[in-house]
């Protein structure tokens, strides 16, 4: 049997069918990268019916390539990207919760003479996908209202994490509204995109974004928080 498989029968009851008309039970895929993520969120739905946990991969083309695969074989009727990241200097705190209301790759573009320009900018696609906002917006209502610290913004996708204070300035400027910084989101919203399934990310916050400072990375909190955050979700998306 594979992870996948696994996952998705340990937090909920697995479906066989690509017709959403056949489903009375909605169906919502959860996809993170790396088993720690995973298994937080499995504690925190606590065997709800209807999720199926994914580990994704590191990288947006993990996430996209690992997220169609399964967009493919089974009918969703939401795609969440979930787990931990780092947070932008007063946007985010340590443990609190970012829902994202736009995510975004941060880093495709090309660099130039005159500064960095986007694919939006270069006129070959859109480095931006949107999410469901309404359902972004009960969402996070729903985690204030569990006494989670919450924020709304944008999620950025980068390939090379953030690590230098210099770096984390010049994107919190660039980018209005840059909240939390992680490596997949883009890429499974991309996979949901292709399949017309609304997108969702959620992350909550273990490091602020900037020098690579171990000794202020609190992963535990984080994947604390997100368990949390799974156990609201059952609440919000049944």
């Amino acid at each position: 049997m594979n992870q996948a498989k696994q996952a998705e029968i340990s937090s909920g009851t697995f479906v066989n069918s690509n017709n959403p008309s056949s489903r009375s039970l909605k169906r919502i895929l959860i996809v993170t990268s790396v088993e720690a993520e995973q298994e937080a969120v499995i504690r925190g739905l606590n065997g709800a019916e209807g999720f199926n946990v994914l580990v994704g991969g590191v990288g947006a083309v993990c996430a996209a390539a690992s997220t169609a695969r399964t967009l493919a074989a089974t009918a969703y009727d939401v795609v969440i990207c979930a787990g931990i990241a780092g947070g932008f200097k007063e946007k985010a705190d340590i443990a609190s919760v970012v829902v994202a209301d736009e995510i975004l790759a941060a880093d495709l573009g090309a660099e130039t003479s005159d500064g960095f320009l986007s694919l939006d900018e270069l006129g070959f696609g859109s480095a931006r996908i949107p999410v469901d906002i309404t359902l972004a917006k009960r969402v996070a209502e729903a985690l204030r209202i569990a006494g989670l610290p919450t924020h709304t913004g944008s999620i950025l996708t980068v390939s090379t994490v953030t690590g230098r204070a210099e770096t984390a300035t010049a994107i919190a400027s660039r980018i209005v509204g840059a909240t939390a910084e992680a490596m997949e989101g883009y890429g499974v919203a991309t996979a949901a995109q292709q399949f017309e399934i609304p997108v969702l990310e959620i992350r909550t916050i273990s490091n602020p974004v900037g020098p690579r400072d171990r000794s202020a990375w609190r992963i535990k909190e984080a994947l604390e928080a997100l368990e949390k955050v799974s156990s609201v979700l059952v609440e919000v998306l049944r």
